[in-house]
This record gives C-alpha cells, sequence and structure tokens, in this order.
C-alpha cells in the first residue's frame, strides 16, 4: 500500500473531525444564547476573509438539518478599495446557489481621507461597515444579523477593554445594537482561529485580504494577540479557561457597585448616612 492514499484518508478523517468540532461548537453557541429562532432571517456579513467564510459554511450546513427554519442570506460591503476583487465573492455565492447582496459604498475614500498617514483605521473604518450593514438590514427584514467574530477575537477584546480602557467587558455572544433596531450574533464565539483558519484552507475558500489599513503590526489588538498565543503556548489551555471566565461572572467578588449593593451590605440601618458618606469621599488621604 502506498504512502500516499493512507496520508489522504488520515487528512480527509481529520477534516471531517474538524468540520463536525465546529458545526458542534457553532450550534452549541446557538442554543445556548438562543441565537436563531424559527422564521428568522439571517444576514451573514461576508468579508471575504477566512471567519466569515466560515460561518456561512457552517450556518449553511446547520440549515440543513436545523428543527427551526430559518432563511440565510450572505451580504458584502464593498467598500471601493483599489484593486479590490470585486468579482470573487459573488462568483462563489452564485456558484454555491447561495442568496446575496452586495452594497456598494465608498468608505475607502472616507477613512484615507479622514485618518492620517501612518495611523489605525480599523476603528472608523468598523464604525461606517457597521453603518452601512445596519442600515440595509433595517431596509430589508432582517432579524439577525451574524458576523463572524470567533473565541479570540472576543478574548482579545476583553483585554483590550482591560488594559486601555479600564473596564471589564467583551464582545457578548449576542447583543441589541445600541439604537434597538438590531440583534447581532456571533455563532463562532466558540470556536478557536486556529481550527477556523484550517477549515478555511480545508475547504479552499477563495480568501479576499483586507489590505486597507496595512499590516499595522504594533497594533495594540496585534500586541494582545501575540500575548495570548504565548500564554497558550506556556499553559496550553489557558485561553479556554479565560473564555470560561467570561460567562462564570460573580459580582459579589469584584468591585461595581452597580452590578452589586456594597453600600448595604452589612449596614445597620441598611444605608450609609448621606454625611458620612461625603466626609469619606472627599477625606483627604491619612485623615
Amino acid at each position: 500500500m502506498s504512502a500516499q492514499p493512507e496520508t489522504s484518508r488520515k487528512q480527509a478523517y481529520e477534516a471531517s473531525k474538524l468540520a463536525k468540532r465546529l458545526r458542534h461548537q457553532v450550534g452549541q453557541a446557538i442554543a445556548d444564547f438562543n441565537m436563531i429562532e424559527d422564521g428568522d432571517k439571517v444576514m451573514v456579513c461576508l468579508s471575504g476573509g477566512k471567519d466569515s467564510y466560515t460561518l456561512l459554511d457552517i450556518l449553511l450546513s446547520l440549515q440543513a438539518r436545523a428543527p427551526v427554519r430559518f432563511e440565510l442570506i450572505a451580504v458584502n460591503l464593498d467598500q471601493k478599495q483599489p484593486g479590490f476583487p470585486e468579482h470573487v465573492l459573488p462568483q462563489y455565492l452564485r456558484d454555491r446557489s447561495i442568496p446575496f447582496h452586495i452594497i456598494e459604498q465608498d468608505t475607502y475614500s472616507t477613512v484615507t481621507r479622514v485618518i492620517p498617514e501612518g495611523k489605525t483605521m480599523c476603528s472608523l473604518c468598523s464604525r461606517l461597515r457597521r453603518g452601512a450593514l445596519y442600515a440595509w438590514a433595517a431596509a430589508n427584514g432582517i432579524t439577525r444579523i451574524a458576523l463572524g467574530h470567533h473565541r479570540d477575537d472576543i478574548l482579545g477584546t476583553f483585554f483590550l477593554n482591560m488594559f486601555y480602557q479600564g473596564s471589564l467587558k467583551a464582545m457578548p455572544p449576542k447583543l441589541r445594537s445600541d439604537d434597538g433596531r438590531h440583534v447581532v450574533i456571533r455563532p463562532l464565539a466558540y470556536c478557536r482561529e486556529s481550527d477556523i483558519a484550517e477549515y478555511a484552507r480545508a475547504r479552499q475558500f477563495p480568501i479576499i485580504p483586507c489590505n486597507l489599513c496595512g499590516s499595522q503590526e504594533n497594533l495594540q489588538r496585534k500586541a494582545v494577540s501575540r500575548m495570548l498565543d504565548d500564554w497558550e503556548r506556556m499553559h496550553p489551555g489557558r485561553s479556554e479557561t479565560i473564555f470560561r471566565a467570561l460567562g462564570n461572572v460573580a459580582p459579589s467578588q469584584l468591585a461595581d457597585r452597580q452590578l452589586f449593593d456594597f453600600v448595604s451590605l452589612g449596614a445597620r440601618d441598611g444605608n450609609m448616612p448621606a454625611d458620612v458618606h461625603a466626609w469619606l469621599a472627599g477625606a483627604p488621604d491619612g485623615e
């Protein structure tokens, strides 16, 4: 027996196992957070990157066997970047008979005009992209907006907020938009980026790189990602443990007075007199 068929069988087995794991993780996230219900019209935001391709592919697989009926439509925002291969996504989606829509909006010119050369463009680009997608969703009866953020994105956002904003928050698997009009879901919330990358390679998705901002290797998110990678190499499983902690919060063991009533805890009359509170709040150090 030649080594070639044996290698091929092993690769096929590993690919099947990976696909099954991702389907399970996505299905579990959908169930845990009630992301998709019967009759939903789900807009899958497709950028052309590995994450959004994988999200769409897994949702299509689950749709075929789901106990509830829901509609999927892939939506891409063509930001008019010079050299953007605008034919790639329509061709891929037509070949797979996937309903889709391409929004054409020149956010590229806006970002490059407003942001000085060499500065981070991601924040403004993200806001403009989100606005265009939300507007299309509102005009087309979308009930769920699915984004391709994965577990590593969520962890990275958690540490960015802690290190640079002084807050304990991340990307929730499900949220309502600030204007209250949209429900946003992240079905890949339980999936590792390394698994997604491997799946995308195996499925040979026609990846379109984001070259609007260049490499920008010194971005804060890149630094946090390297930190998490280093931790994972030194202590395998640490990222999974930290992610579990995001769903296992004990407000009484933190210091957020909006989440837990520390003032009344143990107070003899149930509250602290206003004059005492004011004195303590304004007392000089050591007084």
